[in-house]
C-alpha cells in the first residue's frame, strides 16, 4: 500500500521565500491595496473579500478537501482550499452538492483501483494531495488575506525601525545642542563664576509743603515729583554717574582684579563703553510710579564695596535733585524780579518828571495860583455888578445926589480897572508854552502817570511775592527709606535658576531651528 504525502500546513507568521527585497515589499503593498479596494463597477467582488466570507462559513476539513479535489478535476488552479471553493462557485459548481460528491467519490474510487496493487483489497476513498514536480520549489503560496497580514506586519516593522532610528537621532541632537551646552553653563555658574554681593536701597523724592491748603494736598502725591524721579533714574544709569564713581572710588579698577572670572572681569585697557556695559549690569535701578519710590540694587565682588557704591550713588542723586530745584527756582523768579525792577524804574522816572515840572516855574503850584486869580476876578465882577446896581438905583431918583452918583461912578471905574488888570494877568498866565495853565496840565499828567506807575509797582511786587511762594513750595528733597546694608551671602550668580534658564533657552533655539529646517525641506521637496 502506497501512502500519499501529507499536505503541508502553513502558518500565517511564516514568510514566503523570495520576499525580502524592496521589489517584493512594493509588490506586497500593491497587493494589499488591490485586496482592500471596494467592488468594481461590474458587481464582481475582490478575491480577498470572498475568501474572508468563505472562511467565516465554518467549513470543515473534509469539505475543504472535497472542494480541492473538485477544483483539480475541473482543471482550476486553486492556491488553497478556500480558493478552490471560490473558483468552483464562480464557475457555477456547488462543491457540497450530493451529486457532485457522488461523482467525485466514484471517480476517485476508479482512479484508486487503477493506481493500487490488484492484490490490495483496501479502497482508498480519501482525497490525496497533489505531488509537486520538484522538491526545490518554494513553499505553498499564501492566501491573499494571509499575504496582506504578512505585508502589513513587515510595513509595521519597518515603521517601528524608522521610528527608533529617528528617536535615537533626536536624542543625539538634543544631547549635543541642548544638554551639553546646559552642562557647560551650569559648570560655569557652579564652579567658575565669581560670587557677587548685592546691597538694596530705596529712596524717594518729596515736595516741600506749600503755604496754601490746595498746595499742601497736591504736594503729597507721587505725581508731583514723577518727572524729577525719572530724571534722577536716568542720571544714575548714565555715563556721567559712572565717570564720577570711577573718579571717586575707581569703579573700573574694582572689576579689573585678577581673582574675578574672565567673563565678569574688565581688561586692563578696557574702554568707557565696556565699563559702561558692566556698570549697567551691576547697577539695577527701577522706578515705581504707583508709590513714587526709586529702588536700587548695586552688585560688587565685596559686600563693603557694594555698600560704598550705593551710598555714593545716593549722594549723587541728592546733589542732582538740589541742582534741579535751584534751576527751577531761578527760572521762576527771574521773570518776576525783572518785572518788579522794571516797574520800579518806571515809577522813579515818573516821579522825577513830576518834580522837574514843579520846579520849572517860580510857582510851585500853578494850579492854585490860577484858581486864586479866578477867585479874585469873580469877586471883582461881583463888586462891579453891585456898584452898577447902586448907580442905577441913584439915577432912578428925580433929583439924584450928585456927590453919591459921582462916588459910585468912581468906584465902578476903579473896579473895572482892577478887573482889566486881572484879566490881563490871567491872559498872560494862560498864553504861551510856559504859561501856568500849560504847566498845570503837564503837572496833572505827570501826577496821573506817577499814580499808574505806583499801581504797576504794587502789582509787580505782589506777583514777585506770589512767585517766591510758589517756588518755595516746589522745592524737592531726597529722603532715603531703605539704607544699603552689607550682604553676608553672595546674591549672584543664581546657579539653579540660571541653569534652568539656559536649558530653556537652548531648547527654544533648537526648536526654532528644527521647525525652520522642516519648513525649508518641505518647500524644497515640493
Amino acid at each position: 500500500m502506497t501512502t500519499k504525502p501529507k499536505a503541508k500546513k502553513f502558518n500565517s507568521g511564516d514568510a514566503p521565500q523570495g520576499e525580502g527585497t524592496a521589489e517584493a515589499r512594493s509588490e506586497a503593498i500593491s497587493r494589499i491595496r488591490r485586496a482592500t479596494q471596494p467592488p468594481t463597477a461590474t458587481g464582481e467582488s475582490q478575491p480577498g473579500i470572498e475568501l474572508d466570507a468563505i472562511k467565516r462559513e465554518g467549513l470543515t476539513g473534509r469539505q475543504l478537501r472535497v472542494a480541492r479535489r473538485l477544483a483539480q478535476k475541473n482543471g482550476l488552479a486553486a492556491t488553497s482550499d478556500y480558493d478552490a471553493v471560490r473558483l468552483l462557485r464562480q464557475k457555477g459548481i456547488d462543491p457540497f452538492q450530493r451529486t457532485n460528491l457522488l461523482e467525485l467519490a466514484a471517480s476517485s474510487g476508479s482512479e484508486a483501483n487503477r493506481e493500487t496493487d490488484p492484490k490490495d483489497t483496501i479502497n482508498i476513498q480519501l482525497p490525496q494531495t497533489v505531488k509537486r514536480a520538484q522538491e526545490n520549489l518554494p513553499g505553498p503560496e499564501l492566501s491573499p488575506a494571509q499575504r496582506r497580514e504578512y505585508e502589513i506586519g513587515q510595513i509595521q516593522k519597518d515603521v517601528a525601525k524608522r521610528r527608533r532610528r529617528k528617536l535615537i537621532g533626536l536624542f543625539a541632537r538634543l544631547a549635543v545642542f541642548v544638554l551639553l551646552p546646559t552642562i557647560v553653563v551650569g559648570y560655569y555658574f557652579y564652579r567658575v563664576a565669581t560670587p557677587m554681593y548685592a546691597s538694596d536701597s530705596a529712596f524717594s523724592i518729596l515736595q516741600a509743603d506749600g503755604g496754601g491748603a490746595i498746595g499742601g494736598l497736591l504736594s503729597g502725591t507721587q505725581f508731583a515729583t514723577a518727572q524729577d524721579s525719572v530724571a534722577t533714574q536716568e542720571f544714575l544709569e548714565s555715563k556721567d554717574a559712572l565717570q564720577r564713581l570711577d573718579k571717586d572710588v575707581g569703579f573700573t579698577e574694582i572689576f579689573q582684579q585678577d581673582w574675578i572670572d574672565p567673563i565678569q572681569r574688565l581688561s586692563p585697557d578696557a574702554s568707557l563703553e565696556e565699563a559702561y556695559k558692566l556698570y549697567k549690569k551691576m547697577i539695577t535701578i527701577g522706578y515705581d510710579p504707583t508709590d513714587g519710590i526709586i529702588r536700587m540694587e548695586v552688585a560688587a565682588p565685596d559686600a563693603e564695596t557694594s555698600v560704598n557704591l550705593s551710598n555714593l550713588l545716593i549722594s549723587y542723586a541728592e546733589e542732582r535733585i538740589n541742582g534741579l530745584t535751584e534751576l527751577k527756582r531761578e527760572d521762576q523768579m527771574r521773570d518776576a524780579l525783572r518785572g518788579f525792577e522794571t516797574a520800579q524804574e518806571e515809577r522813579r522816572k515818573a516821579q522825577e518828571n513830576l518834580i522837574e515840572l514843579q520846579m520849572q516855574g517860580a510857582v510851585l503850584d500853578p494850579e492854585n495860583v490860577l484858581a486864586g486869580m479866578r477867585g479874585r476876578i469873580n469877586e471883582i465882577e461881583v463888586q462891579l455888578q453891585d456898584k452898577e446896581l447902586q448907580l442905577a438905583a441913584l439915577l432912578d431918583n428925580l433929583r439924584p445926589n450928585k456927590a453919591k452918583v459921582d462916588g459910585v461912578r468912581a468906584d465902578i471905574e476903579r473896579l473895572e480897572a482892577v478887573l482889566a488888570e486881572l484879566n490881563a494877568e490871567m491872559l498872560d498866565a494862560s498864553a504861551g508854552e510856559n504859561s501856568l495853565a500849560r504847566l498845570s496840565v503837564r503837572i496833572q499828567m505827570a501826577q496821573a502817570d506817577l499814580a499808574a506807575r505806583d499801581m504797576m509797582l504794587q502789582t509787580a511786587l505782589q506777583q514777585m511775592e506770589t512767585t517766591r511762594t510758589e517756588a518755595n513750595r516746589k522745592v524737592r528733597y531726597l529722603t532715603v527709606s531703605v539704607n544699603p546694608v552689607a550682604s553676608q551671602e553672595p546674591t549672584y550668580p543664581r546657579k539653579f535658576e540660571n541653569t534652568i534658564l539656559a536649558f530653556l533657552l537652548f531648547a527654544g533655539i533648537y526648536l526654532l531651528i528644527s521647525l525652520t529646517a522642516s519648513v525649508l525641506r518641505e518647500q524644497v521637496s515640493s
